[in-house]
């Protein structure tokens, strides 16, 4: 038998009980719970998370799409396996990184669109414990380290699977890969159940379930309701993403942008202005320019980019979702710690301008932005100048100071708005904050 191809365990009473009990038990529409609603209201007050896309693709140095872009056949990709061997891995490592960084959350790849298993899986031989030299299961070392920093851990799980021959009838992506074989679709809904069931049952509480994929096939019925409630009855806070490009669907907890702020749909695949809904948001972007390791990859962002992204994402009330790319050796580029360094840096000082606000009352624009909690509200200058003017500013000053130094800011109401002065000597050429107390 070939230990690569995807083995169904279907033996083991609790799980096939509990997954014909969710799907015949749980068709109907989603209720938040209390649990589900609390982890709502951190994730819209948490603000700046880590995205960590790692698998046996970055033995070969191209990114995550790598099985598609190079056509990589099965036979071939299979081999994968035998060269990852992360020794110089540290989960303990990675969790201080985030935190220093002033991350509150962590979300890994625990399966991408390769369909190699980055966990223990008994589904499947063709994970990390059983077709590795390395055999160790690196999610439940991270779920750990997590545990016992504070910090939340969330999964991503890919929907598409180049790999799975019951993924099919095929979508859009991966046709160029030979070896694909044909099989049934209903085992694939349920190897995917499977799965997630054991991602929140052997890992503790789980911050949230990040889907991708479903633009690949957006016909197919991905039977999320089942797939929804199964999650949520076997750990009610834990949160419901899909980065399928649409308006949020029934079931789901918040709502993702790929690259992308809010309305902006700067992407070809970005969500429309009329899709966007109320539920918490985050977006997702990279450090460089590319997801999973690339060492090709010359794209790094600076430093201040990279600040005022999460100033901007603050302003729009979203969160950050900052990505890193581990090396096959289980080691974060030297040049990606170090920009989590200079952020973690800059939140220490400014945090409060960031954590726990929502969007502010003065709209986004690349000039300035504006977060806001309750009476309090921080102006992000991000044009270094000296006089401003905000039209219509609808509210009265009780004070007005610099953030940073504490000095009051020369200003007045005019028919025009709100006109204020900004010394050279308080500008910054990352971003200006200016904390306003309204009456």
């Amino acid at each position: 038998m070939n230990p690569m191809k995807y083995k169904f365990k279907f033996g083991f009473l609790t799980l096939l009980i509990l997954l014909l009990f969710t799907q015949e038990t749980f068709a109907q529409t989603y209720v938040p719970t209390k649990e589900n609603l609390e982890a709502r209201q951190w994730f819209a007050e948490a603000k700046f998370g880590l995205f960590i896309h790692w698998g046996v693709y970055s033995v070969l140095g191209d990114g995550e799409w790598v099985m598609q872009v190079q056509n990589i056949s099965i036979d071939a990709y299979e081999r994968l396996p035998g060269f990852f061997n992360p020794v110089e891995f540290n989960a303990e490592e990675w969790v201080k990184m985030a935190k220093d960084a002033g991350m509150k959350y962590i979300c890994i790849t625990s399966r991408h669109h390769d369909g190699f298993s980055m966990f223990d899986t008994k589904l499947t031989d063709y994970q990390i414990v059983r077709s590795t030299p390395y055999g160790k299961d690196v999610l439940k070392d991270l779920a750990e380290a997590c545990k016992k920093e504070g910090i939340k851990l969330f999964f991503y799980y890919s929907l598409l699977d180049w790999h799975n021959d019951d993924y099919f009838p095929r979508g859009q992506t991966g046709n160029g890969i030979a070896g694909r074989k044909e099989g049934k679709w209903e085992d694939y809904i349920t190897f995917m159940k499977g799965q997630l069931t054991e991602l929140l049952t052997h890992y503790g509480e789980i911050g949230g379930i990040w889907f991708d994929g479903d633009w690949d096939k957006k016909n197919a019925n991905w039977h999320y309701e089942e797939i929804y409630a199964l999650i949520h009855s076997l750990q009610p806070q834990c949160l419901i993403g899909n980065n399928h490009h649409e308006a949020v669907k029934p079931g789901e907890d918040f709502q993702m942008f790929e690259k992308d702020l809010p309305g902006k749909s700067t992407q070809n695949f970005a969500s429309k202005a009329e899709d966007i809904g109320e539920l918490p948001k985050e977006v997702c972007e990279t450090i460089n320019g590319s997801w999973g390791f690339n060492l090709q990859d010359r794209k790094h962002k600076s430093d201040k980019e990279l600040i005022r992204y999460l100033i901007k994402a603050a302003g729009y009330g979203t969160n950050l979702l900052l990505n890193v790319g581990p090396m096959p050796n289980g080691k974060i580029q030297e040049e990606h710690v170090r920009s989590l360094e200079k952020i973690g840096d800059w939140l220490a000082l400014n945090g409060e301008t960031i954590y726990a606000t929502e969007g502010g009352m003065v709209p986004p624009s690349e000039e300035i932005v504006s977060t806001q909690k309750g009476k309090k509200l921080y102006l992000h200058l991000l044009e270094s100048k000296a006089n401003w003017l905000l039209p219509s500013f609808p509210e009265e000053i009780s004070s007005m100071r610099f953030y940073r130094s504490g000095k009051s800011v020369k200003h007045e109401i005019t028919d025009y708005g709100l006109l204020f002065h900004v010394p050279e000597q308080e500008q910054d050429q990352v971003d200006t904050i200016i904390e306003i107390t309204m009456k």
